[in-house]
């Protein structure tokens, strides 16, 4: 079922071959939509430069040629030559009625499923997950629940640090408090406090330094006994993974995982490959890419460093085995890189080497999702009082209890049990949508209150709008009152209700293409304001005509679906009532 602006687009197309000719049948329309009506049609101004024409002359050849009487009024020529366009009522009405009937809600079904791999969450193993941690992880969930929503194949990968030099520290730590001892439960409630403890240690110096030292070496030669207790560090931390997935409601899990130790023996390969083509060399010892295009201050090549002097391994080279792993084993189309804007150099680079490579061809579409940073009141990135990154689960009970108190005081007459969820599904849907509706690339300011205000482009607004269907709904069957088969659309509120409705679709495929979930919030807030001018102006079960009553439920229920499906592609809970 196309959405009006698609159909729109295909007539004016014809128009523009009939008009001037078959070259110009891919012309763009420009369709957008009006103040002054519902859509326009800004394509005359272009059209006019091409053709060495008045605008207001193309636009009256196209209104002469487009075919629009089944669906839209007749065109009115505005201004420079815009041709604003009021549909057909009962053209949207019946496309109300078809979007109602389709379990897809009007979800383009696409010519190619694709596979899309979605490299995101990336957290550090014996590493509290800090506030940085929850944009990359709410912003890749999103993606991969809208992408799975389209049709496409996801393959979720988080690229969590678990191998390295600190590792040698953090075994023997481990070792010295005792895989099953108390501080190693830390790894699953603390660990940061784990980690600092190891840290202390090793920059004492002494005999546990060296041992630590020494066991990096021993872990990265393949020693059975360091892989065990290697092992163990990285289980005793995936609980803790787990614990803030589950409370963030978030689909990640331990078949996700593809951490850096994933690719530990493919790194030799990828610096012997690249150094066989001729794209590496040894420079200042260590081996190095120059790809094309990148200069630093010197205007000297910038290096891309895949093997240290030292003979270790870094970011560079462990991302370029994992991309041509993902390009020749996972078959992706495309990969996304939801990771924070300080690393797009690094990207860049990468790409360009996995490119001269030929393991990244021109057919698979890498894109690094830039993700900005959470601030606090002062401007500065959100941090505690004593300058440490903030811990991301006590940013999260916080949000919960915050939602909890003022549960608690509206709906004392809600059994403990759904208090409970509902001040879950307010507290985590508030701060993943505030998140959600900030361009990904931008930079936002944390703040609680706003996150979890009932009104605004917040997600209380949205959850209370389809709690408030819900409860319509009850009060509808206790009156024996059912929604008719397809939505009433006759007035000026059900009917911009519904234009709104038809947009859901082509809001949800664009957010899929540009890895956008900020434009699917401002749909759905835009959706939700255009319930309540309807509720207003509508009574539904008030209204003493019962066909117009079921008509308008109806449109209602669709409303509610819609929402529901949208707030999910976000990953957001509706409460049943709030």
């Amino acid at each position: 079922m196309p959405a009006p602006e698609i159909v729109l687009t295909q007539r004016f197309q014809s128009a523009f071959a009939a008009a001037f000719g078959p070259e110009h049948a891919e012309a763009d329309p420009i369709i957008r939509p009006s103040q002054f009506a519902d859509f326009q049609c800004n394509a005359a101004m272009g059209l006019a430069k091409r053709l060495g024409r008045k605008p207001r002359d193309i636009a009256a050849d196209i209104l002469a040629h487009v075919e629009l009487s089944d669906i839209a009024e007749e065109p009115q020529i505005a201004g420079p030559g815009f041709l604003n366009i009021r549909l057909r009522t009962d053209w949207v009405a019946a496309q109300a009625a078809e979007l109602a009937a389709d379990p897809r809600l009007g979800a383009p079904v696409p010519e190619r499923a694709e596979t899309v791999v979605v490299d995101y969450s990336a957290p550090n193993v014996a590493k509290e997950m800090h506030v940085g941690h929850l944009r990359t992880t709410v912003v890749g969930d999103s993606i991969v629940r809208t992408l799975e929503k389209l049709g496409h194949a996801v393959v979720r990968q988080n690229h969590i640090g678990d191998w390295g030099t600190p590792f040698g520290m953090l075994i023997e730590h481990l070792l010295e408090v005792g895989e099953d001892g108390p501080e190693a439960e830390l790894l699953k409630t603390d660990p940061n406090a784990f980690y600092q403890a190891a840290r202390a240690k090793f920059d004492g110096g002494g005999d546990f330094a060296e041992r630590a030292r020494r066991r990096v070496a021993t872990l990265q030669s393949g020693d059975a006994e360091s892989l065990r207790i290697w092992t163990n560090l990285v289980d005793l931390s995936k609980q803790y993974f787990h614990r803030i997935y589950d409370m963030l409601d978030v689909t990640l899990t331990d078949e996700h995982l593809a951490g850096e130790s994933t690719y530990n023996d493919q790194l030799e390969s990828v610096c012997e490959d690249l150094e066989a083509d001729g794209i590496a060399r040894i420079s200042d010892g260590a081996l190095c890419v120059f790809p094309e295009g990148f200069t630093g201050r010197d205007e000297q090549p910038l290096p891309l460093i895949i093997r240290k002097s030292d003979g270790g391994y870094g970011y560079a080279t462990t991302d370029l085995a994992a991309i041509r792993h993902r390009v020749r084993d996972l078959g992706a189309d495309r990969i996304a890189y939801v990771v924070g804007t300080a690393q797009e150099l690094h990207f860049r680079m990468v790409f360009t080497t996995a490119s001269e490579a030929g393991w990244l061809p021109e057919s698979v579409e890498p894109t690094h999702v830039k993700i900005g940073s959470v601030l606090g009141e002062d401007g500065k990135i959100l941090r505690t009082r004593s300058g440490a990154s903030l811990r991301l689960m006590a940013l999260l009970e916080e949000a919960v209890a915050t939602a909890r108190t003022v549960i608690d005081e509206l709906r004392p007459d809600l059994p403990e049990a759904e208090r409970e969820q509902i001040a879950h599904d307010i507290g985590i849907g508030g701060v993943k949508y505030a998140d959600l509706s900030t361009a990904h690339d931008s930079d936002y300011t944390f703040d609680l209150d706003r996150m979890l205000a009932l009104t605004g482009n917040t997600a209380p607004y949205l959850q209370y709008a389809v709690a408030r269907i819900r409860s319509i709904g009850r009060r509808a069957a206790a009156e024996g009152v059912t929604a008719a088969e397809a939505p009433l659309v006759a007035n000026d509120a059900e009917r911009a209700l519904a234009l709104q409705l038809l947009e859901f679709g082509p809001t949800l495929a664009a957010v899929g293409a540009e890895y956008e979930p900020h434009r699917l919030c401002a749909y759905l807030f835009s959706l939700a304001q255009a319930f309540t001018a309807f509720y207003d102006a509508s009574p539904i079960l008030k209204e003493a005509d019962a066909e117009v009553r079921a008509g308008r439920l109806a449109l209602a229920e669709l409303t509610e679906r819609v929402l529901v499906e949208g707030l999910d592609a976000l990953g957001v809970n509706a409460p049943q009532q709030m």
